[in-house]
């Protein structure tokens, strides 16, 4: 017995010389940089600079496959160290604002590598992490949640494959199994919603292979092989998480001090985790009051009817994206190019059964231009492809789901911002279902707040947006779970809507005042979008010229 009590003390004076070890090498590395670097003050430092970080994380084994290994990570961390000392030495003196903005950006983006290494480690907490088959495109610049940078996009092929596509999808299939057998000496965190959750993500990944082998069986015998190898693969990895799961027992949020450094750090917004909760505190009253006021102003008028039958569905679905089309054309609420209806057409979705309809269902049932508002998001994705930025930073989505409050708060501002100029005009029910739409978000928001501060673990989080949701209007609840599940894997998400809605509405405030409370909003919103997805305190800075968000951020 006092063997293994010598043993176990000797085990972990080891692993905490280990840590300082890797601690010491850190600041000489950074203390090394620190001297060595000259100071620069060429844009194109900036460039190179965003080029190697972006290439940072996508590290991988000789067998093509992702390293994720501890040792690997502080690797990384060192290199980042020295990407922020080189950064520091580039002088932004003479340059144009909107490289200024640039060289903020690629500062915040080096924060969100840093905080997905210390504090978020997915690799190491998050099972979910592992899931990188995708069925389906996300309506967001790039996928929700942390992400592996090896995912397969299977909505990106075409079926039956082409012989290069057989190939392609082959040999990314090939890289599961050995992905999952490092995912098993990775996982070493204790976040157990995290961990019950992301087992169902992996069961997903089972389902989306077996359709995947139905679509692709007379596509050679090597995918063939792949995809039952991947499968054999999931299935083994579910088998060790479940057995795993009873050990678990740590909490899965960040607390509130982390949460915090990471509005401020990474999303650059003057906003801490007290504040979050005001705010949505505030717009879920807001957004029950608007409603019974909505309802009692429409007391006398036929409440709205839901699609019954899939041709009462696409006769509907066509007639609302007419309506809304015309609608920003004709009022001239935004610049219309003529990707953006085919890009919304695209994801109007099939009939469901009214037993399977989930919230947002429940709405684009009844009136589905009040979806579509929020739906613009398909706009912004056929925007980068068909007009992509200037600016070979801006070009792309950014990474670690920093576009999150410009994404969302943007698309959510989009249903308020349309039924104020008149959308539903001539169908006064309607706008009850944008303040179901604005409380339901807060509701969702609250829960992910009081999750990541753990005083809430992900079941209470479900019952707590389903309980203030507007009663009759959730449906089906899986959805929920998919929705808090999200927000936990990746803290500030669930409130990105809400307060990302609050920044556009305060810059849409100061270029009113701007321009003498004469707001054009075609010329706001081409300006807008002109700047591409970035947080919404850059894009306000470089819109109005007002850094004042940028340098009263207090730095935690």
């Amino acid at each position: 017995m006092e063997n293994l009590k010598s043993k176990s003390i000797i085990m972990k004076q080891f692993t905490i010389v280990l840590r300082l070890t890797a601690i010491l090498l850190l600041c000489a590395s950074y203390i090394q940089t620190n001297a060595q670097q000259p100071k620069t003050n060429t844009y194109q430092a900036l460039l190179q600079l965003c080029k190697e970080l972006r290439l940072l994380e996508r590290t991988n084994l000789p067998n093509g496959v992702p390293d994720y290994r501890s040792a690997t990570i502080i690797k990384t961390q060192q290199t980042l160290l020295q990407y922020k000392n080189r950064l520091q030495k580039i002088d932004t003196a003479g340059w144009m604002l909107e490289q200024k903005v640039d060289y903020v950006l690629l500062r915040a983006e080096m924060n969100a590598l840093d905080y997905n290494c210390r504090i978020l480690k997915p690799w190491v907490r998050d099972p979910a992490f592992y899931a990188i088959i995708f069925g389906e495109q996300s309506d967001t610049p790039d996928h929700e949640g942390p992400t592996s940078f090896a995912a397969i996009e299977l909505w990106n092929y075409n079926f039956p494959l082409s012989t290069d596509d057989v190939k392609k999808l082959t040999a990314h299939l090939k890289i599961i199994p050995p992905l999952y057998e490092q995912a098993k000496i990775n996982l070493t965190g204790n976040a157990s919603d995290l961990w019950s959750a992301g087992i169902e993500d992996i069961k997903g990944q089972v389902e989306l292979l077996d359709e995947l082998a139905k679509k692709t069986s007379n596509d050679g015998d090597e995918l063939k092989k792949a995809i039952v190898n991947a499968k054999r693969a999931a299935l083994k990895f579910i088998t060790w998480l479940e057995k795993e799961l009873p050990k678990k027992n740590g909490p899965s949020g960040i607390g509130k001090e982390n949460y915090t450094w990471h509005l401020r750090n990474v999303m650059m917004i003057p906003f801490s985790w007290e504040e979050e909760v005001t705010l949505l505190r505030r717009e879920l009253n807001r957004a029950y009051y608007s409603l019974q006021l909505e309802r009692e102003h429409n007391k006398n008028l036929p409440q709205l009817k839901a699609f019954s039958t899939p041709e009462e569905f696409t006769a509907g679905t066509d007639a609302a994206v007419k309506q809304l089309m015309n609608f920003l054309k004709q009022k001239e609420i935004l610049p219309v190019k003529d990707y953006m209806e085919p890009a919304l057409r695209k994801h109007i979705g099939a009939f469901i059964p009214e037993d399977k309809r989930n919230f947002f269902a429940n709405i684009s049932f009844r009136a589905p231009g009040v979806l579509y508002s929020h739906s613009t998001h398909w706009f912004e994705i056929a925007r980068l492809k068909e007009e992509p930025h200037p600016d070979i930073i801006r070009r792309v989505a950014l990474p670690y789901n920093m576009w999150m409050q410009r994404s969302e708060g943007l698309a959510t501002f989009m249903e308020e911002t349309f039924m104020h100029a008149g959308l539903w005009d001539d169908n006064p029910r309607a706008r009850e279902l944008v303040w179901i739409m604005l409380a339901q978000r807060c509701a969702r928001g609250l829960a992910s707040l009081y999750a990541q501060a753990n005083m809430i673990n992900y079941e209470e989080a479900r019952k707590f947006q389903v309980e203030w949701t507007p009663k009759g209007w959730t449906g089906d609840e899986s959805l929920v779970g998919f929705e808090q599940h999200l927000y936990l894997r990746q803290p500030g998400y669930g409130t990105s809507y809400v307060t990302g809605k609050y920044f556009m509405e305060r810059l849409v405030m100061d270029m009113g005042v701007k321009e003498n409370n004469h707001l054009n909003l075609y010329h706001f919103f081409d300006t807008f979008y002109a700047t591409g997805i970035l947080p919404l305190s850059l894009v306000r800075w470089e819109m109005t010229g007002d850094d004042g968000e940028i340098k009263n951020r207090t730095i935690k």
